[in-house]
């Protein structure tokens, strides 16, 4: 039982990265939960950044110059970081193909580690998750304004300490 402002999550599968690609492999009592999710081309993945979830990282609100055109300090939540008070990271991935008696979601790319534990997953919706007039910051102004662009972006050039 959680007390009030505590909360229980439970992962319903894990990330999968290897010689055969990306995937996310759910665990057998959610695979029900795939059906119909087929006839998306995406999916949003909530994972757990769980190679950050430490005091330390929990504790972080300021991010020095994380990106080299930004200002010398920005405030977590300006940034991307998996380092943040609750570890959640949100990932939309291409759906190559899905096993449902295997539970293995075939995925083109996620930024997440092998084994990171996977919380949710939610259908790509233009209707929900794409906005016609955003706005951003000017230090942001050169990265990818698609998706699709990311892959082939540089961005080594956009992070502070990128070696």
């Amino acid at each position: 039982m959680t007390k009030p402002g505590q909360y229980e999550l439970h992962e319903i599968g894990t990330v999968r990265v290897g010689a055969e690609g990306f995937a996310i492999a759910i665990h057998e009592p959610f695979r029900p939960a795939l059906i119909e999710l087929d006839g998306f081309s995406h999916i949003n993945v909530i994972w757990w950044a769980n190679l950050v979830d430490d005091d330390f990282f929990r504790e972080l609100t300021i991010a020095e110059k994380p990106y080299r055109d930004a200002p010398n300090e920005i405030g977590i939540f300006a940034t991307r970081s998996p380092a943040r008070p609750n570890p959640l990271a949100l990932t939309t991935v291409p759906v190559i193909s899905i096993d449902h008696s295997a539970g293995l979601i075939r995925v083109a790319y996620i930024d997440a580690e092998d084994g990171s534990p996977v919380i949710d997953l939610k259908p790509y919706l233009p209707a929900t998750d794409r906005v016609r007039d955003v706005a951003y910051p000017d230090w942001a102004a050169g990265w990818p304004q698609w998706y699709e662009d990311s892959a082939t972006f540089d961005w080594s050039a956009v992070f502070e300490n990128a070696q």
